[in-house]
């Protein structure tokens, strides 16, 4: 999304203009999460797959490829705050004025989170649209309200696409019924969906680092008091449903990690000591692996129950990752190799949108995949492909003046 697409994302202009306007590093890191987020989506569709690349079951100890991409992703949310906050105090905002783009930020995202997980829910027949067109005028919608414009646009042309996109929002709200039975629901937050969950642990970690993020100290210390809220909720001392949108802590001591690495970063980055960061930053990732099989000794690793191992184990994969593409790209100057997943780190939300549209494009037009190629090995490539399809795209619209930015 470029964590709300482009702005937590992106990894701006910093408070020293010496400092390059973006780190290819976490540009690819966001790309790579997102293609392999779109693939792991797309394996429902498959079978005869191995059980290593999809989700574990909320009672077993483990985890698969599915279950580290979300959490990875969160990490670079939070890698990307201390860039997209400095560059906007860089442009002279004030505190308050940076709360409000991440009060706007996070809103969106809680907005677009609720609405794809009510078309989860629908009731077809009595909501009178099926799932897919819900979906894809929610997205549409979307585009409308929140793609960044040119400036050469007409400003009565980008205000009526605005309004256009509230007003389908609020009268799919209204028609909206879920549920099965003879009771239905109407509109309301099952859940807060994958981009509403990213909103909330984006506003937590963005309000923190906005308030406390001069002192590295102050948010080693939030990191710490989140990760002890997940221990404490796992060992039942903090009911659950008393933490509000901290929820048990963990998708938020994800974020926070991500915040605390990428301001490591930045003060070894102005001295220009590269291999110090990344030995410091290597030896944080060996002390989140150790302290995730510690913990492990108590809970089991699993993601539905978003359980304290989980989040450190996947917490030192996305550091081992960063190091190595930061290795490869930014020091290395390889950064050119991934420019064909670019669209997914730039673009990052209209991209993670995209399988909506194609999956309504393929009920739409008929097309039925022969078996052969939705079973193992051959469905795994198409998978594949399918993910990069959907960069490709993101790339093409990109170009032609769609791109989504909170």
């Amino acid at each position: 999304m470029t964590l709300t697409a482009q702005s937590v994302h992106s990894a701006d202009k910093q408070t020293v203009s010496s400092r390059p306007n973006r780190i290819a590093s976490i540009d690819i890191l966001r790309a790579l999460t997102m293609v392999l987020m779109i693939f792991v989506n797309d394996l429902w569709s498959l079978t005869n797959i191995p059980g290593w690349l999809e989700h574990t079951t909320a009672d077993q100890d483990g985890m698969g490829l599915a279950d580290v991409v979300f959490p990875a992703f969160l990490f670079i949310v939070g890698m990307s705050i201390p860039f997209a906050v400095n560059n906007r105090r860089k442009k002279g905002d004030t505190d308050l004025q940076v709360v409000g783009h991440i009060l706007i930020r996070a809103g969106a995202l809680l907005v677009m989170g609720v609405f794809l997980v009510n078309g989860e829910n629908i009731n077809e027949a009595a909501t009178g649209m099926p799932r897919l067109l819900w979906n894809t005028l929610c997205c549409i919608s979307f585009i409308l309200i929140w793609n960044a414009y040119p400036s050469t646009a007409k400003r009565w042309l980008v205000t009526g696409a605005k309004v256009l996109g509230f007003a389908t929002l609020l009268t799919l709200a209204f028609m909206y019924r879920g549920g099965d039975g003879e009771t239905l629901d109407r509109f309301s937050t099952y859940w807060w969906g994958i981009l509403g969950l990213i909103g909330w642990a984006y506003l937590i970690g963005s309000l923190i680092y906005t308030f406390l993020g001069k002192n590295l100290t102050a948010m080693v210390v939030s990191w710490f008091v989140l990760m002890s809220l997940s221990m404490a909720s796992q060992a039942g001392i903090v009911p659950s449903g008393y933490t509000g949108p901290l929820g048990n802590g963990s998708l938020a001591a994800l974020t926070m990690g991500g915040i605390v690495i990428s301001m490591i970063y930045l003060h070894f980055k102005d001295r220009n000591a590269e291999k110090k960061m990344l030995l410091i930053i290597g030896s944080i990732a060996a002390l989140l692996f150790v302290a995730g099989f510690y913990t492990n000794r108590f809970w089991i690793i699993a993601k539905l129950g978003a359980t304290p191992p989980w989040v450190l184990l996947c917490s030192g994969l996305t550091v081992v990752a960063f190091i190595f593409i930061y290795w490869l790209a930014d020091m290395k100057g390889k950064a050119q190799w991934f420019d064909f997943i670019k669209p997914a780190g730039t673009n990052t939300l209209l991209c993670y949108l995209m399988p909506y549209f194609s999956y309504a494009v393929v009920r739409v037009v008929g097309i039925h995949w022969p078996e052969f190629m939705l079973d193992g090995g051959v469905g795994l490539l198409k998978s594949f492909l399918f993910a990069l399809l959907c960069v490709v795209i993101t790339g093409w619209l990109g170009k032609r003046g769609v791109q989504l930015k909170l």
